[in-house]
């Protein structure tokens, strides 16, 4: 049998058709796949940090790329508002339209409430600041009975109170004792200490 009467066959004719509808269909299906998943097209994410979130706007839909704010921090060492963190890391090559997710400087610290710290060792008083998350505070010394004991908590000279909020990042004096002056005799806390001192020999 040649091969015009193979073709002539309608099992042979129906098979070559299938063959080659099967063949457009999978070229079909990796060109639209090409153009779905922009193959070969990635740009670099642009440096943006200190940026701010309009500024940084125009660099990212120039290289047609999106952006989401996604979270918000305090640091001193940027700009209130400035870009932060970009992700993915700047410098990586993506497909073009993926979202990059920024993290800004917050416009003003987060503040916290002021513990009581009074009759506290400076340890103790120390530690429960910078449990709530103050990040400056300067211990100052001043004449008093107890050594390393604290006294009161300071903002620029003003004495504060239990249960004020202040911003994290406000600049706090720990006021404490240096123990240079005498215990009166009539202290009741002095045979208190003196006991103390006993039990530690």
């Amino acid at each position: 049998m040649n091969i015009t009467a193979k073709l002539k066959d309608p099992l042979v004719y129906n098979l070559l058709i299938a063959i080659a509808v099967f063949g457009v269909l999978i070229y079909a299906t990796l060109k639209w796949l090409d153009s779905y998943t922009l193959h070969n097209q990635s740009v670099t994410v642009p440096d943006v940090k200190n940026f701010s979130v309009a500024e940084a706007a125009r660099f990212l839909e120039d290289r047609g790329l999106r952006y989401n704010v996604i979270d918000s921090v305090y640091s001193r060492n940027a700009k209130p508002g400035a870009i932060v963190e970009v992700t993915p890391a700047i410098g990586s090559r993506v497909k073009t339209g993926r979202i990059v997710f920024i993290t800004v400087n917050a416009l003003t610290s987060q503040m916290a409430s002021i513990p009581a710290v009074h009759d506290l060792s400076f340890r103790q008083a120390y530690a429960l600041l910078k449990a709530r998350g103050f990040e400056s505070v300067e211990v100052v010394y001043i004449p008093g009975v107890y050594k390393d004991l604290a006294i009161r908590l300071e903002l620029r000279g003003r004495t504060l109170a239990e249960g004020e909020r202040i911003q994290l990042g406000a600049p706090l004096d720990l006021v404490v004792s240096n123990g240079t002056e005498e215990i009166p005799p009539d202290d009741p806390y002095a045979v208190e200490e003196s006991g103390a001192d006993d039990e530690l020999l």
